[in-house]
């Protein structure tokens, strides 16, 4: 079979033993183990020469529905072969063929990231008589076009720090507050750092006025980014002609294994909160 470029669509749960999705020395990540995978099932013969390429990088303790690589392999895709190499954490349910010069990366339109606030609202307004409507209207002003050289890590060399947010919309399920995020492009920790100064404005550590001074980018600012693990990198939106396809044996791994651990951790979550109520009725 004549070499091609191949899309693929993952997922991956950022588990404290992975060292971020890029690849490192002397570390366990997310692309080390794809290429491991592709490599001993006899897709690429080395990764220097397979032209492997992630549209998006995250950070230690962050997750994935929806995250793309490519790579130029040696036979057609068979993606249940390379998941039986995968650790159940990690692993590919659609591809698409794409062309030789097609960057994951740079064709990418649109990048979706869902936040989770890993404390429950009811608890935060208790505890801060927390205020959901003023993180409404900062998530309003966050949309559009801003430097948001203040909601990112410092990095020494320059940069454009400039982004088009298309979409800033926070929303309520189960008790848990949950931020959805959507541009072309995001800098690096934009989003944690995004959901530190909501959240301080929301128990009101720091007033509506402050939170606007971070868009100035003349001002410097130093605080820490959010929890990384609350972090969930959606989908990544291409060009229609790109039609994945998706693996329905691959698609049923990943839901079994989400619904395995969201059984273990729902039966963890009602074991503690039963254990803090005083009493039962």
């Amino acid at each position: 079979m004549e070499k091609s470029k191949y899309l693929f669509k993952i997922y991956y749960i950022g588990k404290k033993k992975y060292y971020g999705s890029q690849r490192q020395r002397n570390a366990i990540t997310i692309e080390h183990c794809l290429l491991d995978v592709l490599i001993k099932k006899k897709y690429i013969t080395e990764s220097e020469n397979s032209r492997f390429e992630v549209a998006s990088r995250t950070d230690r303790l962050v997750s994935a529905r929806s995250a793309y690589f490519t790579s130029i392999i040696e036979k057609k895709p068979i993606l249940m072969e390379l998941n039986s190499a995968l650790p159940k954490e990690i692993g590919i349910w659609a591809y698409a063929k794409v062309p030789l010069d097609f960057s994951p990366r740079y064709n990418a339109i649109l990048r979706h990231y869902v936040y989770i606030v890993p404390t429950p609202l009811s608890y935060l307004k208790d505890t801060y008589f927390f205020n959901i409507d003023l993180l409404r209207k900062a998530c309003s002003h966050l949309e559009g076009k801003h430097d948001f050289i203040n909601f990112s890590k410092k990095v020494k060399e320059d940069r454009l720090t400039v982004r088009d947010m298309n979409t800033v919309k926070l929303s309520v399920k189960e008790d848990f507050l949950i931020f959805q995020f959507k541009s072309k492009g995001f800098l690096r920790q934009q989003i944690r750092r995004i959901v530190t100064k909501l959240l301080e404005l929301g128990k009101g550590d720091i007033d509506y006025d402050t939170f606007l001074s971070l868009f100035d980018a003349t001002k410097s600012f130093s605080y820490q980014p959010a929890n990384p693990k609350g972090l969930i990198l959606w989908d990544i939106i291409y060009d229609s002609e790109i039609n994945m396809k998706e693996d329905l044996k691959s698609k049923k791994r990943m839901e079994l294994y989400f619904l395995e651990k969201k059984l273990k951790f729902g039966l963890e979550h009602q074991l503690f909160n039963i254990l803090h109520e005083d009493n039962l009725s």
